[in-house]
């Protein structure tokens, strides 16, 4: 089976621990640019202390409570109000899987782009949290799959190829989101499904949705090396397979 253990939360760790010999080199001068791009931790939820102390709105977006989201919205909250992380109420209701909350806010005019303080907006967080049913609430409220997110300057369809999300990853296509985007790693989203995958069913079905999208397959790295070139290195057999034909389920 073409697959290997990976660390979803830590791009270096996948590219290492998907690399092959062969590929070493060509990994290590990935990784060299992870370090200088890399934040000490990617999405943070609110922590248990911070939650503790919300009030308001992103209390009542934490817990769900649609009563107290009345009252707050009746008397005046800021809908956009921010906490130390920089999240709003729907930043803090997308991680809680909030959907009434999310519903509710989107309505009252609450900005569906904002960014937080590591530049993920809430299409971004439910795309990496592998939260389908509140994707595609936040697409059918109006929020947008093509804003440029995070430290990287990707997009929410790169960190959901990366993590082999491909039920996300059809959702994003299907809303538009950039098919050929490349990030400051000068990695697009089929690159990351190669070279930040685990070869493994999921980023197989995840590659196969950006080639049947049309992605470009020409793209390179820094180094020169397409997604085949990538996936030839890594032994990702069925990837290569897809890869060379431009077509194949996996």
């Amino acid at each position: 089976m073409e697959s290997e253990k990976r660390n979803d939360s830590d791009p270096v760790a996948s590219a290492f621990g998907s690399a092959t010999i062969r590929g070493f080199i060509v990994c290590c001068s990935a990784c060299a640019a992870l370090f200088g791009a890399l934040p000490a931790t990617a999405q943070v939820p609110p922590t248990a202390a911070e939650i503790a102390q919300y009030r308001g709105l992103h209390a009542a977006a934490q817990s769900g409570d649609l009563a107290a989201l009345r009252q707050a919205l009746a008397g005046g909250a800021a809908l956009n109000a921010r906490d130390g992380h920089g999240r709003s109420p729907l930043h803090v209701a997308t991680f809680a899987r909030q959907r009434e909350v999310v519903r509710m806010l989107a309505k009252a005019g609450a900005d569906l782009a904002l960014l937080e303080n590591d530049r993920y907006d809430a299409v971004t967080i439910a795309a990496v949290a592998d939260d389908e049913e509140t994707l595609r609430l936040l697409l059918a409220l109006g929020a947008s799959a093509k804003l440029i997110t995070s430290r990287y300057d990707g997009t929410a369809l790169i960190a959901a190829a990366h993590l082999g999300h491909d039920g996300v990853v059809r959702q994003l296509i299907a809303a538009g989101a950039p098919l050929d985007h490349v990030n400051n790693l000068h990695w697009t989203a089929t690159i990351e499904a190669v070279v930040l995958g685990d070869g493994g069913q999921r980023h197989q079905a995840t590659l196969y949705a950006l080639i049947d999208a049309g992605a470009d397959l020409r793209l390179a790295d820094r180094n020169g090396n397409t997604p085949l070139a990538l996936a030839r290195q890594r032994g990702y057999t069925s990837m290569v397979r897809m890869l060379e034909t431009g077509r194949g389920k996996p």
